[in-house]
C-alpha cells in the first residue's frame, strides 16, 4: 500500500483540539492534512492509497482511520471530502431540497449501492448534487458522526472563483483524479463550463479540453492551470505542451503558511485539502 508522509517538528499529538482536520476519503486512496490554527500553518500531510489496479473498500477506509494516531482525535474542525464524478450543479434561487434525487437522475443514471447527497456553494450560489458509495457513508458516520460530507466541486470552485478574479479572459483549471478529471472555466466573475469526465490516458483528457475550447471559442494561448493529480514533469503535462503554450499549476489560496518540509511535494496534488478548510 503506497504510503506518503510529511510533517513539521512543532507537530503535536496532544494539541490537536488547535488543530483543523481535512481528509479525502474515496475508493482511490485516503490522505489527510492538518493545520495548526494558532500559527496558521499546515503541518502534516498523510496518504495512503491502494495497490496499483485495485480500490479501497469502505472496510478498508475505516480499518485506516481505526488504526491511525491522528484520525481519531479531538480537533477544533474537521472537514471531509469525497471525489465523486456523477454530479449536476443547480442555481440556488431553483434549488429545492426535496428534488435532490430528481435533480441527479435527470442527467445521471443512479449506481448500485449509492446515496444521492447536496452541498450548497457559494460561487456560483448553487448547490451540487452528487452520489457516493453508501457504504462509505457509514463508515464516515460511525467514525465522525454528523459530518457533512463534501463534494470535490465545492472546494475546487471556491479556489477557481477566488483566483480568476485578477483573470483577464478565461480562468480553465483542470482537476485530476485517478480516473477521471474536471474541467473548470470562469469568464467575468461567471461559471461557463464544469464538467467531469472519465479518462484512461493523457489523449483523453486532451480530447474533451480541446473540445471545450473549440465549442466556447477559446483560444489555445490562453493558460490553463493544473491541479490534482498532476505533475510539472508527467505525461499530462508534457502531452498538453505539445498543443498549449500555456501551462501552469494551482499554487494554495489564503493566508495559511506550509511548513518547510511540504516543499518535498508539489501542493497542488493535494490543493482541495487545503482549500476544504476555508469553502463553507
Amino acid at each position: 500500500m503506497p504510503f506518503t508522509e510529511l510533517f513539521d517538528e512543532t507537530l503535536d499529538i496532544n494539541a490537536t483540539e488547535n488543530y483543523e482536520l481535512s481528509v479525502t476519503a474515496a475508493s482511490d486512496g485516503l490522505s489527510f492534512a492538518i493545520l495548526d490554527s494558532l500559527r496558521s500553518k499546515f503541518v502534516l500531510i498523510r496518504s495512503f492509497e491502494p495497490d496499483e489496479g485495485k480500490n479501497f473498500t469502505a472496510e478498508k477506509i475505516s480499518e485506516i482511520i481505526a488504526k491511525d494516531d491522528f484520525l481519531l482525535r479531538r480537533y477544533k474542525k474537521i472537514v471531509i471530502q469525497t471525489p465523486s464524478r456523477k454530479s449536476t450543479i443547480i442555481p440556488a434561487a431553483l434549488y429545492d431540497p426535496g428534488k435532490k434525487d430528481s435533480y441527479f437522475n435527470f442527467n445521471h443514471m443512479g449506481d448500485p449501492g449509492q446515496v444521492i447527497l447536496a452541498n450548497r456553494i457559494s460561487d456560483p450560489p448553487s448547490y451540487v448534487v452528487f452520489q457516493v458509495p453508501e457504504a462509505l457513508t457509514e463508515v464516515l458516520d460511525r467514525h465522525y458522526p454528523g459530518i457533512t460530507l463534501y463534494h470535490h466541486t465545492k472546494p475546487l470552485l471556491w479556489y477557481a472563483f477566488r483566483r480568476s478574479r485578477p483573470v483577464d479572459g478565461n480562468y480553465i483549471q483542470v482537476h485530476v483524479e485517478r480516473d477521471f478529471f474536471t474541467l473548470v472555466i470562469i469568464a467575468s466573475d461567471a461559471l461557463k463550463f464544469c464538467n467531469s469526465f472519465i479518462y484512461r490516458n493523457v489523449s483523453d483528457i486532451m480530447y474533451y479540453v480541446l473540445n471545450a475550447f473549440k465549442q466556447l471559442n477559446i483560444s489555445q494561448e490562453e493558460t490553463i492551470r493544473f491541479s490534482g493529480r498532476s505533475g510539472k514533469y508527467d505525461d499530462i503535462s508534457s502531452g498538453f505542451s505539445a498543443w498549449i503554450r500555456n501551462i501552469s499549476f494551482c499554487e494554495p489560496y489564503g493566508n495559511n503558511s506550509f511548513s518547510y518540509v511540504f516543499n518535498e511535494t508539489e501542493l497542488q496534488r493535494y490543493l482541495n485539502l487545503f482549500n476544504s478548510l476555508s469553502c463553507e
